[in-house]
């Protein structure tokens, strides 16, 4: 009965934490009107964007109130953050694009890299807390498959949950509460989480930094932007790369069928 009343109590402290942040936004910028005349102070309501297009309004939001209040917008986008990825919502692409619209490229993969290890090991901890016996009761045929592949690649773990954090074999949400069940070290869930997750933080921050500077769909297709596009490409399928060809030869992944390329 603790563990099925523990959780729900958890996610609804945190969920009136983020919304109480959300809602008490400092004051925002003042808003003139067409005579350049002050006609107060400009009201924001936060919320998740669902396009492109909201991304960017968002994201000029927020770099004002980074300019103004940096402290309010590292822990809301903080807070955020791990609320989504400690209770495996959906999502953490468009926050790894919002990291590098405000943060900038360098800051915003730092900021993408911490809180998505961060939020995983939180999303763990909970697995094994409360959720161990769920999971196996409802994911039983990936579970069972998952864990044989474990036990054979038990020699080469660590390179093991790096393959499969680069590659899409099966989603993050579900390895990050499945972990527990296959009783792996949290160190080296902590570290495969880190490490395998930098190429696809970096692809999603990167061009979340791109996305915030252009001002129209011409600017997406020029070749400028192009060129740093198909630069990034590159740069994050090195490391998949050498860990594929290192997998042919040291770990044994037969079997370990696609569950979706969702990367949440």
């Amino acid at each position: 009965r603790g563990a099925v009343a523990g959780l729900p109590a958890i996610v609804a402290a945190a969920s009136v934490c983020l919304y109480l942040l959300s809602t008490h936004l400092p004051p925002g910028p003042k808003h003139l009107d067409s005579d350049g005349e002050d006609v107060g102070v400009q009201e924001y309501r936060l919320k998740f964007p669902s396009d492109l297009d909201e991304l960017q309004e968002l994201a000029e939001m927020l770099k004002f109130y980074k300019r103004e209040h940096y402290s309010y917008v590292l822990l809301l986008f903080c807070s955020t953050y791990l609320y989504k990825q400690s209770f495996a919502l959906p999502g953490s692409s468009f926050l790894n694009m919002l990291a590098g619209a405000i943060f900038g490229p360098w800051q915003g993969l730092m900021l993408a890299c911490l809180l998505t290890t961060s939020g995983s090991t939180f999303c763990f901890l909970l697995s094994s807390v409360f959720g161990k016996q769920y999971v196996v009761h409802l994911f039983p045929e990936k579970v069972a498959l998952l864990q044989r592949k474990v036990e054979e690649n038990r020699s080469s773990l660590f390179f093991f949950l790096l393959f499969l954090r680069f590659f899409p074999m099966t989603p993050n949400w579900f390895l990050n509460i499945t972990c527990p069940v296959l009783n792996i070290p949290m160190p080296i869930f902590f570290f495969s989480v880190f490490i395998g997750l930098i190429p696809y933080n970096f692809i999603c921050v990167r061009t979340g930094s791109i996305l915030s500077e252009i001002s129209s769909l011409d600017d997406i297709f020029s070749w400028g932007t192009l060129a740093q596009l198909l630069a990034i490409a590159l740069a994050a399928l090195v490391p998949g790369a050498l860990i594929k060809h290192y997998s042919k030869t040291h770990l044994k992944v037969d079997g370990v069928d696609s569950n979706g390329t969702n990367r949440e």
